[in-house]
This record gives C-alpha cells, sequence and structure tokens, in this order.
C-alpha cells in the first residue's frame, strides 16, 4: 500500500511537471500561475504545493530533466580513458544533444522553454545561478577530454585545454540557442552537425 501511495505520487508528480512544461511553452515561465499549472494538470493549488514549495522550484525540476542527462553522458564520455580520439568523443557529446533535440520533442520543448520562454528575474534568479554552477561543471568536464587531447599529442603545444574547452563551450551553448530558435529550419538546425564538425577540425594539430 505505501508502495502504491509512492507511485501514484511520483505520478502526479510528473503530470504536474508535464502541465508545467505545456502552459511554459504557450505563455511564457513569467506569466504563468500555479492556478494555470493546476488546471492543465487537472489537480488542485494544493496538490502541487505539496510537490513544490514555488514556481522556481518546479522550474528546477522541468530543467533537471534534462540537463542531468546532459551531464551524465559527458561523464560517460570521460569513462572512455582509452580512446585515441577525445577530441572526437567531444565532437560526439555535441553531436549527439543535437541529435537528442532533434528526436526528442519533450527535450527540444525544455531547451526552448529555458531559452526562449524564460525571464531569469525576480525569483528566478536563483535558477539562473544554477544554470551557471552546471555550465562551470560541463566546460570541465570538457577540459578533461582536452587534457586527454593533449597527452595523446592532437593539440598543438601550445593550447590550452582550459581556454580550448571555455571556447568550446561558449560555441555550443551559442549554437543551441540559435538551434532552438530556427524553428523553420532556415539557419542553423540543418548545418549543426557539420558545424560541430568544422569546430572540432579547427582543434586538430
Amino acid at each position: 500500500m505505501v508502495r502504491q501511495t509512492k507511485e501514484n505520487a511520483e505520478i502526479t508528480r510528473q503530470r504536474i511537471i508535464d502541465a508545467a512544461r505545456e502552459v511554459f511553452l504557450s505563455r511564457g515561465v513569467s506569466r504563468t500561475s500555479m492556478e494555470q499549472i493546476a488546471a492543465q494538470a487537472g489537480v488542485t493549488r494544493g496538490a502541487i504545493y505539496w510537490h513544490f514549495s514555488n514556481k522556481t522550484e518546479l522550474f528546477s525540476a522541468l530543467r533537471e530533466q534534462v540537463i542531468l542527462p546532459l551531464i551524465d553522458r559527458m561523464d560517460e564520455s570521460l569513462l572512455v580513458e582509452n580512446n585515441d580520439d577525445p577530441l572526437g568523443q567531444i565532437g560526439k557529446f555535441l553531436s549527439g544533444t543535437i541529435d537528442a533535440l532533434n528526436e526528442c520533442s519533450y527535450t527540444r520543448q525544455i531547451f526552448e522553454i529555458m531559452m526562449v520562454k524564460c525571464e531569469y528575474v525576480e525569483e528566478l534568479t536563483t535558477v539562473l545561478e544554477q544554470t551557471l554552477c552546471n555550465c562551470e561543471r560541463i566546460t570541465k568536464k570538457i577540459e578533461q577530454l582536452y587534457e586527454r587531447a593533449k597527452t595523446k599529442d592532437q593539440l598543438k603545444p601550445t593550447d590550452s585545454p582550459a581556454i580550448l574547452a571555455m571556447d568550446t563551450h561558449l560555441f555550443f551553448s551559442g549554437l543551441i540557442h540559435l538551434w532552438v530558435k530556427d524553428l523553420d529550419h532556415k539557419h542553423y538546425r540543418d548545418q549543426a552537425t557539420e558545424l560541430i564538425g568544422n569546430h572540432i577540425n579547427l582543434r586538430r594539430k
């Protein structure tokens, strides 16, 4: 009985997150109220507050469903210690993120909410800080792959893994922002994988 109650609670929690995604996508985060999310989810406001103390916490839960798997994939890339092409691993990770956006509408919608439908002001400033911390974590992981690339003699002796990692992160962040906004596939979406390949090849010795 306890297990069933926990399962039901998790189902309700996910239903609330899904409802928030739908309303955030149509109205924007700042213009969405908890009442609107409750109506979309078919639950009471009290049910939402039982799971989430405020809209910021709900928005953070939504973000984590795409950000945490992204970090996990980066960890998987780092586990391949004997790979002879660390630069290729970086490119594979970046291209894999684009593939996930192409293949999964859920992931695509959450990225659109984060990058187009949200103003990181007032109560959402804490989410912005979380975002910057996650960016640092990903950059550090990319830096480890660049360090491995240097030991494999893939980089020039003067290349700095830390600077290359920051440059790659900034390049990819900009590409993702433009990819998300290119709804008609006229500018960046269909070229993203090629652009990533060029970015990586420019780093090869």
